[in-house]
């Protein structure tokens, strides 16, 4: 599935003009409004290949594109407030517990660690869920089904959508390190290293949108192998 993932965007004949303007909305995404737009563009990634479609999808339609952006964005933003306030929590009690002598160096820094582990923990847990929400925004077309627990429970405990989610970990996780590397090289190595990323989180999509619709039932495979898009018969 890793080798399917990594040559997805190629497939198309597009795929060059794809990423550049992939990469260029990831290199501004400080502007925050580029972000919205790569969103957008990973709910189509989601929408095309949980129902068996690897055809890569393009920046057209600006409007449509631009309103599942900022569905998406704002589900993850959701799911990361609780982490942000257990981070800003742990800061506020070290600040509170500080003061001069060993003793209270030693409480804030148990502080801090068991502040930070719990941050940590729950950090990996929203971006567990957060592709899983996304993708059923994506299958659904609504806002509340980011947060549909009776959709989301059977995914994220399936064996499916938990090996698709390390896989797709293990190629951001690479892209980060290949980014890593070319930052040596001021700007230019920054530049490159947004194009990466975006390849890559297309690449992470395009496993999580299969085995969405793996664990969903969206597509199945009939005794040739090949993808149907038709619900399976109840």
């Amino acid at each position: 599935m890793i080798n399917e993932s990594l040559t997805y965007l190629r497939t198309s004949d597009d795929w060059v003009k794809t990423v550049l303007i992939g990469g260029l909305l990831t290199f501004f995404g400080f502007l925050l409004v580029p972000v919205v737009f790569v969103a957008g563009y990973l709910v189509r990634v989601l929408r095309a290949t949980m129902h068996g479609d690897d055809t890569p999808p393009r920046f057209a339609n600006w409007g449509d594109l631009g309103r599942d952006g900022l569905y998406a964005v704002a589900i993850a933003f959701v799911y990361g407030i609780v982490p942000g306030l257990l981070i800003a929590l742990t800061a506020g009690i070290a600040a509170v517990v500080a003061g001069p002598g060993p003793r209270s160096g030693l409480l804030v820094g148990g502080v801090t660690f068991v502040g930070g582990l719990l941050a940590l923990v729950v950090g990996l847990l929203a971006a567990y869920v957060v592709p899983a929400a996304v993708a059923n925004y994506a299958e659904q077309g609504s806002f509340g089904a980011g947060f549909a627990v009776s959709d989301l429970r059977p995914v994220l405990t399936s064996g499916t959508y938990a090996t698709a989610w390390l896989l797709g970990f293990v190629v951001v996780l690479g892209a980060g390190v290949v980014t890593g590397l070319l930052s040596v090289v001021p700007f230019v190595g920054t530049f490159v290293g947004a194009f990466v990323s975006f390849y890559a989180v297309v690449a992470a999509y395009y496993i999580v949108g299969h085995a969405w619709g793996d664990a969903r039932g969206l597509t199945v495979h009939d005794e040739d192998g090949e993808t149907s898009t038709e619900q399976p018969a109840v």
